[in-house]
């Protein structure tokens, strides 16, 4: 029994690599994942990365062409939108719940990270507000203390590969700065404890980001307009 756990661990753990390889942005979308070098990377035999190549593959991040190999995939545009629809709503119901609260420690974290973005805004550094973009995310949706809502979110920001998101749309004149002015509307409103605002606030939020996200115009494999 202890020996059939280990294992299960062992898989989780190298699937949860695996993933994090593929969602890093080291590899660009229609790039190709050797097994081979995927087995080296991670020091294991093919028979486990094969594995966690198909677990991805249900999830959406890769595509596996028989006989000839995986490769990253990315959403369609179809897809993005409908993605996006939901993380609006997910995040709407997770602010509300954290202005629901109170002050919890998740709103510390909020505001220090908030004053850290302002000033990435004010220097245009780039990398530095994506990865503020993430825990102000984040913070909100662990803020709402709702596992479930957690578990789905985490799979939606996957098939969404929003780090390749934040990464492009941060790139475009003015979004920094507009972004940064979206999350101290959502903070304020939920330091006043007003879930309604709280909810509204973060949904015209994330609808701006879905805008940003879906005006980079170059040609998705598979994709469409509609």
């Amino acid at each position: 029994m202890n020996t059939v756990s280990a294992g299960a661990v062992e898989e989780t753990a190298l699937l949860d690599r695996v993933r994090k390889l593929v969602l890093g942005g080291d590899f660009p979308p229609g790039a190709p994942l050797s097994e081979v070098f995927l087995a080296q990377e991670f020091e294991v035999s093919r028979t486990p990365i094969r594995e966690a190549l198909k677990q991805l593959q249900h999830e959406g991040l890769v595509e596996i062409r028989p006989k000839v190999g995986t490769f990253v995939r990315e959403p369609t545009r179809r897809e993005i939108v409908e993605l996006f629809q939901l993380k609006e709503s997910f995040e709407g119901l997770a602010a509300s719940l954290l202005a629901r609260r109170g002050h919890v420690a998740e709103l510390d974290v909020l505001e220090r990270n908030v004053a850290e973005s302002e000033r990435a805004a004010e220097e245009q550094d780039a990398d530095g507000y994506a990865r503020l973009v993430h825990e102000f995310h984040w913070t909100i949706i662990r803020g709402a203390d709702n596992r479930k809502l957690a578990e789905h979110y985490e799979r939606l920001m996957n098939q969404l590969a929003y780090h390749r998101l934040v990464l492009r749309t941060v790139e475009h004149p003015g979004r920094i700065l507009a972004s940064t002015g979206e999350h101290r509307a959502v903070l304020t409103m939920i330091q006043n404890k007003d879930p309604f605002g709280a909810e509204s606030a973060m949904r015209n939020h994330v609808y701006a980001s879905s805008k940003e996200a879906l005006s980079d115009n170059r040609p998705r494999r598979g994709g469409s307009a509609n």
